[in-house]
C-alpha cells in the first residue's frame, strides 16, 4: 500500500513521497489561476472550479480566494456557494450536500498529526473524512474538525469550532459547538431573530 492509498485509508502515511508532493502542486497552480480570475470571467472560473473539485453539482459557486491540498477529495452537491476564505484540508474525504452554503472564513480540516511530539517529528500525518449534510449554513470563521459528520437542516452559529457530531435540524453554536436548540416549523416565518419576512415568496 502506498501513502496515497494509506492517506484515502485514513492511515498514518506521510506526505512527501508516492506522487503526493506533485499532486498537491498541481492542485495548487489551478488554484493560483482560480484565485486570480477577474470578477467578470464566470466561465472560467466555473471551469477551473470544477477541474479542482472532485465532483460538483450542475451549480457550484465558490468566492476567492479558495484554498485546499488536494481538490480530488471534495465533493459538493447542488446549488453548493461559499463565500470569501474557504479553506479545505482534503487529506480526507470531505462529502458536502444539496443546497449548502458557507460564509467567509469557512475551515475545514480533514488533516491531522499525532499529539505526542515524538511521534508528531515522525512525518506521520493522518487524515480523517468530514460529511456535512444538505440544507446546511455555515456562519463565518467556523472550523469543522477531523472526523466530523454534520446533520441535515443544519445552521451552526459564527465563530464555532465543530469536534462533535452533529444531529439534523438543529441550531448549534459555540466553542467547542454545541445544541442551542431545534429548528421547528415556527422558525420559517423569520428572517432574522424576531423580524418577520413581509413578503409571500420566499
Amino acid at each position: 500500500m502506498n501513502q496515497e492509498e494509506r492517506m484515502l485509508k485514513g492511515l498514518p502515511y506521510k506526505i512527501t513521497e508516492d506522487g503526493l508532493p506533485e499532486k498537491h502542486l498541481a492542485v495548487l497552480q489551478k488554484i493560483y489561476d482560480y484565485n486570480l480570475c477577474r470578477p467578470d470571467e464566470t466561465e472560467k472560473m466555473d471551469r477551473l472550479i470544477r477541474s479542482i473539485l472532485g465532483k460538483t453539482g450542475k451549480q457550484v459557486h465558490v468566492e476567492p480566494p479558495f484554498r485546499c491540498d488536494y481538490g480530488f477529495n471534495i465533493e459538493v452537491g447542488e446549488n453548493f456557494y461559499s463565500n470569501y476564505n474557504l479553506t479545505i484540508l482534503d487529506v480526507g474525504k470531505v462529502i458536502i450536500g444539496d443546497h449548502t452554503m458557507f460564509a467567509p472564513n469557512v475551515s475545514i480540516y480533514t488533516a491531522g498529526h499525532p499529539i505526542h511530539p515524538e511521534s508528531r517529528n515522525s512525518g506521520y500525518e493522518y487524515g480523517i473524512s468530514v460529511t456535512i449534510g444538505n440544507n446546511v449554513w455555515l456562519g463565518g470563521n467556523v472550523v469543522v474538525v477531523p472526523g466530523v459528520h454534520i446533520g441535515n437542516d443544519v445552521v451552526i452559529g459564527a465563530g464555532s469550532v465543530v469536534t462533535k457530531d452533529i444531529p439534523d435540524r438543529v441550531l448549534d453554536a459555540g466553542n467547542p459547538c454545541r445544541v442551542i436548540r431545534e429548528i421547528t416549523e415556527e422558525d420559517r416565518k423569520y428572517y432574522y431573530r424576531d423580524r418577520e419576512f413581509d413578503v409571500d415568496d420566499y
